[in-house]
């Protein structure tokens, strides 16, 4: 969903919480663009950000700002809405990513519910194609999904891989093998279907690694990992860090 690098996996540095940190306060600062760039300059391939229904992270100036400043493309995530629908017409990101969204939840709990909604989210994304935005679908790794994701015309899809970072953050060995097993599984099964495969959530120093070797995936979207780990080395070197563990786990 971002440019492509020297490398063949690309890294999209999401900056939602840059904005989650100034909203706490209010005021200008921390600065999200600010933040965007600087992820620019470490080796970053592209900038994600989430626009929610609610804006409690960042907000549609932010956008615009991003839109306008931004030298690599931006991934502007956003849920199946109206509102998303014409906000992302407006702008034409590089590429929109669509994710589900409940306003209780503290981040993204799980995939997009593709397969009992496929006429509804064809539809919704079909001007979204039209328009030159590159479109990619939040989902689980699951077959049912990945398969009615190709079926709507989706070009990429960006499997979960919140389940296997929990369990590799809990210690829990068997559950975290599963979880990598299926997402390996099913990263090879998307790419059969001819769908760019993209993957994100929950990745750490720790556990990027295993990811990052599958060769069908060709991004990985991190953020909260990576602006937590700014205050204790700095966002420039965080990003470094990461970029090379993931160059790291290619042959």
């Amino acid at each position: 969903m971002v440019k492509s690098s020297s490398n063949s996996l690309r890294l999209g540095v999401n900056i939602d919480h840059v904005a989650t940190v100034r909203n706490a306060r209010g005021g200008k600062y921390p600065d999200p663009l600010r933040a965007a760039l600087l992820a620019e300059t470490a080796g970053a391939d592209g900038i994600t950000a989430h626009l929610r229904e609610d804006r409690r992270h960042i907000t549609d100036k932010d956008i615009e700002l991003l839109i306008d400043g931004l030298n690599v493309p931006l991934n502007f995530e956003m849920a199946a809405t109206k509102e998303m629908q014409e906000i992302a017409l407006r702008h034409i990101p590089h590429a929109v990513c669509i994710v589900p969204e409940k306003r209780e939840e503290r981040t993204t709990e799980g995939g997009l519910e593709v397969a009992r909604e496929e006429n509804k989210i064809g539809d919704f994304i079909a001007p979204l194609r039209e328009a030159g935005c590159r479109v990619s679908i939040f989902i689980a790794a699951d077959k049912r999904q990945i398969e009615s994701a190709a079926r709507i015309g989706a070009p990429v899809i960006e499997l979960h891989t919140g389940a296997y970072c929990d369990a590799h953050a809990e210690g829990r060995v068997e559950d975290c093998k599963i979880e990598l097993k299926r997402l390996s599984e099913m990263s090879e099964y998307a790419n059969k279907l001819g769908l760019e495969v993209h993957a994100g959530h929950g990745l750490t120093f720790d556990c990027v690694k295993p990811i990052a070797a599958f060769p069908q995936v060709m991004e990985l979207n991190i953020g909260h990992f990576l602006i937590g780990e700014s205050i204790y080395i700095g966002l420039e070197a965080s990003i470094k860090k990461m970029r090379k563990l993931m160059d790291d786990a290619r042959p």
